[in-house]
């Protein structure tokens, strides 16, 4: 591939057959989906949650508890993102004590979302254990972050860009790489 180009890594099937397959590898983990909850980190994390909460309402015959996450506020580079205004657009309408939480994100890079969406999950209460679930896993971690479920690892350097498209957001659901 050169510099420049990209190249489709998910198509929609690959994507939906990736969640598919996370859903199971989630309830096997947790030998079921009681006391599970599922968060969304803005913005295509929580439409991949909504998504996996589809799936299990399919297999486990209930709903599952949904919230969406925005770590504006938790972002150790927030003074050059928002030098002077606030922005938190979380919404989590259940209690997370001693749930097991989901957190979900489309993309893992560095680790400091997720350092940040967990940071934000501890001050509104004690879940009693926070999983990571993400479609990609690109590497490149400056934290000591890992995910517990995932779509598909790509080995792609710091200067490479990963973009998952949706179609709640962006009228299509693939993930495309460059270089």
């Amino acid at each position: 591939m050169k510099k420049s180009e990209s190249k489709k890594v998910l198509n929609a099937q690959e994507i939906k057959k990736n969640l598919e397959r996370l859903c199971k590898e989630i309830l096997r983990e947790h030998r079921g989906s009681e006391h599970l909850a599922f968060i969304g980190i803005r913005t295509r994390g929580i439409y991949l949650a909504k998504r996996l909460c589809e799936i299990m309402k399919k297999l486990e015959g209930r709903e599952m508890p949904l919230g969406e996450m925005d770590i504006t506020l938790y972002r150790d580079d927030l003074n050059t993102l928002l030098p002077d205004g606030k922005v938190d657009h979380t919404r989590i309408p259940f209690d997370v004590t001693n749930k097991r939480i989901i957190l979900v994100d489309d993309v893992l890079n560095t680790g400091r979302t997720v350092r940040a969406a967990v940071d934000h999950l501890i001050d509104l209460g004690r879940p009693r254990v926070i999983h990571l679930a993400v479609l990609i896993d690109r590497g490149g971690r400056e934290f000591p972050i890992a995910a517990n479920f995932v779509g598909k690892k790509i080995k792609l350097s710091a200067e490479g860009e990963v973009k998952v498209r949706l179609k709640e957001v962006d009228k299509v659901d693939e993930v495309v790489i460059s270089r």
